[in-house]
């Protein structure tokens, strides 16, 4: 597909999982085109909710003397891997997915499911993209090497699960947010309870923004069977979005003063959470554009988080 395919396709309002004119049309080798999309590449957000928890786990963890330059080393690693592990996440997605993802209008153009990519070649690319997290994952102590296996178990069956519940953004939520814990153990080398409630409150806030998401393909999904949150809470998706917001909200607060925080990263993420409700509050749930919209602000949140974290470690 070409620029001015894409182009002609949002001119058309046709819905599709590509934004047009984006930089891997513009710049990319023709033969590098589908690989980089199945990556989702264009689409950065996918990535930044992914290591946005790793670094959450690592700003928690405590430091007897402070941060070092391995911090700022973990934190780049975090972030090749995660942009590594969500493209493989999409692969193994859109392999298991490409019958569905063809009957979608959003997705029907996604290289399997248009046959741009066959799944001998999407197999072998899988394998690729794991052998780089794998080498970015033997750079940390062996309580993070055995959680970063682990995660494994959650990944491969994650595209499954909106084919027997109606909670596949749980599923999400706790396969999503392992960095947390990941993050933690990077600099601890155990797992402690400060980490565990921001697992947890990590993927509450996942349900919450990935039933925004949902209700891009609540029609497409209905018609063709397949579940979701967005589906399951119907009209009563906004409140039910608040209650989850709020979880992870009180949660993340709970793990930081549990951790030992100042009390001066509260006053970052009261803003980051005083964002979500104003968000929320004008959120059109039966309109894609500002679902998708919605979506993609949820790194305002995870940088106030963050934020507040590093602040609080710096001058507590």
């Amino acid at each position: 597909m070409t620029p001015s395919d894409t182009t002609a396709r949002a001119r058309r309002g046709d819905r599709t999982d590509i934004p047009p004119d984006n930089w891997i049309d513009r710049y990319a080798p023709a033969g590098a085109r589908p690989y980089l999309r199945l990556m989702r590449l264009e689409r950065p957000i996918g990535w930044w909710l992914l290591v946005f928890p790793c670094w959450w786990g690592l700003a928690l963890a405590p430091r007897p003397d402070g941060f070092a330059w391995v911090d700022a080393w973990y934190a780049v690693l975090f972030l090749v891997g995660s942009i590594v592990m969500r493209g493989a996440g999409c692969t193994i997605n859109d392999i298991i997915d490409r019958d569905i993802d063809g009957r979608v209008a959003r997705t029907r153009t996604r290289p399997i499911a248009s046959g741009a990519i066959s799944v001998r070649q999407a197999l072998v690319f899988l394998a690729a993209q794991l052998l780089v997290g794998l080498a970015v994952l033997v750079q940390f102590n062996w309580a993070t090497i055995w959680l970063g296996v682990a995660s494994l178990a959650l990944v491969f069956p994650y595209p499954l699960m909106k084919r027997v519940t109606w909670w596949p953004q749980a599923f999400l939520g706790i396969t999503f947010n392992w960095g947390a814990l990941v993050g933690w153990t990077a600099v601890t080398g155990s797992l402690g309870w400060p980490a565990v409630i921001l697992y947890l409150s990590a993927a509450a806030w996942t349900i919450a923004y990935d039933t925004i998401y949902a209700h891009q393909d609540k029609e497409d999904d209905a018609r063709i069977g397949v579940k979701s949150t967005a589906l399951k809470f119907g009209p009563k998706s906004k409140p039910m979005v608040l209650a989850f917001y709020s979880a992870a909200v009180a949660g993340i607060v709970a793990a930081g003063l549990m951790a030992g925080l100042s009390v001066i990263f509260l006053p970052l993420v009261g803003l980051g959470a005083a964002f979500l409700l104003v968000r929320l509050a004008a959120w059109r749930p039966d309109d894609p554009a500002d679902c998708l919209a919605r979506f993609k602000e949820q790194r305002w949140f995870a940088w106030a988080v963050l934020a507040g974290f590093v602040v609080a470690q710096l001058l507590g």
